[in-house]
């Protein structure tokens, strides 16, 4: 028996080697590469350009070399020492980590209640939160204005974060939404046998399985709100509450009619590097979380 299947290996692989074989042209992986390397520039180049014209000045803004000749900091130096830019840094801070906290918080309680209740009307009332993110920002700018100056918000960073929710709350909760209703109910089970509380059950339970998911999102969230510019330049007027896109867009104005191309390149820099920062910190949650959802185990 077992000559007989010896025998039988070398015929097949003897078959194999005289087949001829077929041989593939590459397009598809030229193509995919090719691709690769142009969404890879496009999405690059603007970063490099603004780094390399921070370190510019004068007439060496308009070469068209993207390494400077003569590099110089005058410009990072600059924005801090013209405007108070570190404050700045602090309020957008203040605001988006507020933002984050606060919508990661209630949307993780409202995909509970929307994951794994049941009760009359929770899909309407999950496609009114949907299209609450629909709008534009220049819709309900004249409504949450009144309600800002009704609550005695006005030129406060209060006002901002709770103007910010208004774009990040909807998302958060659609996708924290579709992550709790793939997690077992044999742990909720388990959990009401033990007599444990909803929070409990919400923040010590389904929060480290939902940790992926909720770094991807609160990371949106994030650069939502760190880039929010319309609601901030609305919403306050005085330097003690300004955030640094509204502070970026006053570096141009501040200078008459030369545009400081420059220091706003450099103030662009500034502003860029945290977001690159938490990219780079969180990449692996930041994947785990986006991919995780498209596989239902």
């Amino acid at each position: 028996m077992s000559g007989g299947h010896e025998a039988a290996t070398a015929t097949t692989a003897a078959l194999r080697r005289q087949a001829p074989s077929r041989r593939r042209f590459p397009w598809g992986d030229v193509g995919y590469w090719a691709a690769s390397l142009l969404f890879i520039f496009v999405s690059v180049f603007p970063l490099l350009y603004a780094l390399s014209s921070s370190f510019k000045q004068g007439s060496a803004l308009f070469s068209p070399t993207l390494w400077p000749e003569a590099p110089t900091f005058a410009n990072y130096s600059g924005v801090f020492a013209e405007q108070s830019f570190a404050h700045y840094l602090l309020n957008s801070l203040f605001v988006a980590g507020s933002v984050v906290t606060l919508s990661l918080g209630l949307s993780l309680m409202a995909a509970w209640a929307f994951g794994r209740v049941e009760f009359r009307g929770r899909g309407l009332l999950l496609m009114l939160i949907l299209s609450a993110s629909m709008l534009p920002q220049v819709a309900v700018l004249s409504g949450m204005f009144e309600l800002v100056r009704a609550f005695g918000l006005y030129d406060t960073l209060a006002a901002l974060v709770i103007a910010d929710l208004l774009l990040t709350l909807p998302f958060t909760v659609w996708v924290l939404v579709t992550f709790v209703r793939q997690l077992p109910r044999e742990l909720e089970e388990a959990a009401a046998m033990d007599g444990v509380g909803v929070l409990t059950l919400v923040f010590r339970v389904y929060m480290p399985l939902l940790w992926p998911a909720m770094v991807a999102t609160g990371l949106l969230a994030f650069i939502a709100a760190w880039n929010e510019f319309l609601f901030a330049l609305t919403f306050t007027l005085s330097t003690a509450a300004r955030t640094v896109p509204v502070a970026i867009a006053l570096i141009s104005t501040a200078s008459g009619f030369e545009l400081p191309w420059g220091k706003i390149m450099a103030a662009s820099v500034i502003v860029t590097l945290p977001l690159v920062a938490l990219v780079v910190l969180f990449q692996r949650r930041i994947v785990a979380g986006l991919s995780a959802g498209a596989v239902k185990g």
